[in-house]
């Protein structure tokens, strides 16, 4: 299973802890092409006694009409909002802190409202507080967790922020989830397998957005899953595991192998390159150069959230560190 939880992260979950009491609302920014799978379930335990505003990050990235499915979804939860922008566009962060007033409702109008940012290494947020305070306040970069601290800001509209650091949660039980958040580039590159993420991304690619994958390589047809002993390795360490390609129902290992070809991958002799193949279609997926994707629907959010386990596994590492 794919799973990534470097120490700093227990340090920041005790932070988010010890401020939350003094918290009117949470910002929690999302990834509008994954909004479940980018959406810890350690913090929305963390914070479930308090309104949340959710931010989908990366609104141009993602399919308009996934993006208007997750909002109606969030919106219809109780003492939640959800906005999504593009957090480079300062004008569509307007809206935000008359948000934060509404959601966190009667506040002392000698003080500002008390707004707690958090999310997942790489969702935006350092851009998003930048944009919000109009100058450069958070350190960015299109690295997982830039953020190694809380940070404090106030902006405009009697806001005041506080940045926390990126935080994945100890053990991503979620495969399906594991593999989008890696193709998107929330994981560090260095903590997985690049060509056993882009098989899966291609599989789930050709499910999704098949025109959109066979234009931007140029693939006469989409082949069908067919089990192979390459092509059903979807997990390294070998325990059980969900067969995410049968499930897409395409052979992302024969739709990798296309694109090793066609973009630089072809060795002498024939052999093909699958890890050039791999590097192309996550970076191209990842700068939006496949066209506006979203990976999955609410529809695709598992019957039984996996708040417990994920908060289970934090407190054992929390028990023990001290």
């Amino acid at each position: 299973m794919l799973g990534w939880y470097p120490g700093h992260m227990n340090k920041a979950r005790r932070q988010i802890l010890e401020a939350l009491p003094e918290i009117d609302v949470v910002i929690e920014v999302l990834d509008a092409r994954l909004p479940y799978s980018s959406a810890n379930p350690m913090l929305a335990e963390l914070t479930r006694h308090k309104p949340v505003l959710k931010i989908l990050s990366r609104a141009d990235l993602a399919d308009p009409a996934r993006t208007r499915e997750w909002t109606s979804h969030f919106d219809a939860q109780a003492d939640t909002r959800a906005l999504a922008v593009t957090t480079t566009q300062a004008r569509e962060l307007k809206r935000i802190p008359k948000l934060c007033h509404e959601l966190a409702g009667q506040v002392r109008a000698d003080r500002d409202v008390r707004v707690m940012v958090m999310g997942i290494p790489n969702v935006g947020k350092s851009t998003l507080i930048n944009g919000l305070a109009g100058r450069t306040i958070a350190k960015t970069g299109n690295e997982p967790a830039v953020t190694k601290r809380q940070q404090k800001v106030r902006i405009g509209g009697q806001v005041a922020l506080i940045d926390t650091p990126g935080v994945l949660w100890p053990k991503i039980e979620d495969q399906a989830s594991a593999y989008r958040l890696a193709a998107s580039g929330a994981i560090r590159d260095t903590a997985i397998d690049y060509v056993d993420v882009a098989v899966v991304a291609a599989a789930e690619l050709a499910r999704r957005y098949p025109e959109a994958l066979s234009s931007r390589y140029k693939l006469k047809t989409l082949p069908a899953y067919q089990p192979n002993p390459d092509a059903d390795r979807v997990d390294a360490d070998g325990d059980d595991r969900l067969d995410l390609l049968a499930l897409a129902g395409y052979d992302g290992h024969a739709i990798l192998s296309t694109i090793a070809g066609k973009r630089g991958g072809l060795r002498a002799g024939g052999e093909v390159d699958l890890h050039r193949g791999a590097e192309v279609l996550l970076h191209e997926l990842r700068d939006g150069k496949l066209g506006r994707l979203t990976l999955e629907t609410p529809a695709d959010i598992p019957a039984e959230p996996l708040v417990e386990d994920a908060n289970a596994s934090a407190k054992a590492d929390d028990e023990a560190a001290s």
